[in-house]
């Protein structure tokens, strides 16, 4: 019996994929599933599109099922053949993935404009994704589907919202007819939830706001706001629910229109 195959019966090794094998357990992981459908390809095989995003972290929700690209000379079952330069091939947590630039351009073809420019701003949060290197890729697949979509996000039109109290805030303040603020915009060090001239305004929930770490951040902000010479309003959960008074004293700091 070959080796291989001794170890498989002995459970030493557990068969994921053709050529690729658990060690000694059948313990899953997201990551591992990734890894294995990237092995199977071969070499220069790259995790692509939705599950390369949620690997980087600028996608949310449940784990997409593993989408890989493999060089345009090679051929493999499931696999889409492309060619990725070597400035668009990227290793995340040890998983070769296209870049975050790269991802978002294959993002653009599945996604709203919404829904694309909350991933650009997780890109550049997590990985300093700017919209030069988006557009550099671009440049190289001119005809990519949904290249249109970037344009209002980087000229700022398109708002990344990326919480409900973010989404509802939004609603509520051109609802009463306010200026449309900047949302989640990159202000010194810090994104702000939302700002007008003269005004910046965090919607901050319990879940992500209780830490030490978290209250230190708050802190920073509101320091960094009052140096640019900016009203500074906090507003929590229980305000964007009841709305009325932060509008009302929303439109009382901006003054008339």
């Amino acid at each position: 019996m070959h080796e291989i195959d001794r170890l498989v019966v002995d459970r030493m090794l557990i068969p994921v994929c053709r050529g690729v094998y658990r060690v000694g357990h059948a313990a899953r992981s997201v990551e591992a599933d990734y890894m294995a459908a990237v092995l199977a390809c071969g070499d220069g095989a790259l995790l692509a599109g939705l599950a390369g995003a949620h690997l980087l972290g600028i996608v949310k929700g449940r784990p997409p099922r593993a989408a890989v690209i493999v060089s345009a000379k090679r051929r493999f079952p499931g696999a889409r053949r492309a060619h990725v330069p070597r400035s668009e091939r990227f290793r995340w947590r040890g998983i070769p993935v296209t870049s975050p630039a790269r991802t978002l351009v294959d993002l653009a073809a599945v996604m709203s404009v919404e829904e694309l420019a909350g991933a650009c701003h997780l890109a550049g949060v997590r990985h300093e994704t700017t919209p030069r290197q988006v557009k550099a890729v671009l440049e190289r697949r001119p005809n990519a589907r949904g290249a249109a979509k970037f344009s209002p996000i980087f000229e700022g039109d398109a708002p990344a919202i990326l919480s409900w109290m973010e989404r509802r805030g939004l609603e509520l303040v051109l609802e009463a007819g306010l200026p449309r603020p900047e949302v989640n915009r990159k202000r010194g060090a810090h994104y702000v939830d939302m700002r007008w001239p003269g005004l910046t305004v965090e919607l901050n929930g319990y879940r992500y706001h209780h830490t030490r770490h978290a209250w230190e951040q708050d802190h920073e902000r509101r320091r960094a706001a009052r140096a640019r010479e900016d009203e500074f309003r906090t507003y929590t959960y229980d305000d964007v629910v009841e709305a009325k008074a932060m509008i009302e004293e929303i439109r009382g700091l901006l003054g008339p229109p």
